[in-house]
């Protein structure tokens, strides 16, 4: 399997879709913006028909809503909505790594190992991101349920709408790394309960992450208090 945004794909020439989906991912489209038809098609350079295409099928994701009187726009996640979809984010990618301590073969478990390693060694953006993405994916591969790679689809598509990834915080970066070790010792020793443990923990460390960021980003908006 490809890394998660790469599933998002549609097949070549709907480029409008997966040109919202990574403004919304890069957070350059935030919650509650507006989605435009002859904006976004005069800023893509392209016509009407696929963006009102890729709206659609952006609606069909849950990542797109109509608000009254203002159309199509990002759909905004409120702070229960976040929690439960990290709950099930490490409900679902703890069972994962359970089930890749079991499963993997020799020739997955190296992969994994050799992502890691890329991943430490690569600067903060997008290079950080798209390994990271290449590492969990890699574990859900191993674990060789393809209900279980659908469930966690469905969660990491949803979460894009949170925008920037916490891996830019610096401090984030080198803490999941850490934690990314645990799990990688864990499944090369085969231990089921250890993997499971680890990744329920990574997970639980991105959540207090991104609830960090979102509590920074609304002290820096206008009018707020900087406490």
């Amino acid at each position: 399997m490809n890394d998660a945004a790469s599933k998002l794909d549609l097949p070549p020439g709907q480029d409008a879709y997966r040109q919202i989906v990574r403004d919304i991912r890069t957070g350059t489209l935030a919650p509650g913006d507006r989605l435009t038809e002859t904006d976004l098609a005069t800023r893509f350079g392209i016509s009407r028909t696929p963006v009102r295409e890729a709206i659609r099928q952006l609606e069909a994701d849950g990542l797109v809503v109509h608000t009254p009187r203002l159309g199509a726009t990002i759909r905004t996640l409120d702070h229960s909505e976040i929690s439960e979809l990290y709950e099930m984010r490490a409900v679902l990618e703890s069972t994962s790594a359970r089930f890749a301590a079991r499963a993997a073969s020799a020739v997955e478990l190296l992969e994994i190992a050799e992502i890691h390693a890329t991943m430490s060694a690569a600067p903060s953006g997008d290079d950080l991101y798209r390994l990271n993405r290449q590492f969990h994916a890699a574990i859900l591969d191993a674990a060789r349920n393809r209900f279980l790679l659908r469930a966690v689809e469905a969660v990491q598509k949803t979460l894009l709408i949170l925008g920037r990834s916490t891996m830019e915080q610096p401090d984030r970066a080198e803490a999941a790394l850490a934690e990314h070790r645990d799990v990688l010792a864990a499944l090369d020793a085969r231990d089921e309960d250890a993997a499971e443990r680890a990744m329920r923990r990574h997970i639980q460390n991105a959540h207090a992450a991104r609830l960090r960021q979102i509590r920074d980003a609304r002290q820096l908006e206008p009018g707020t208090d900087d406490l």
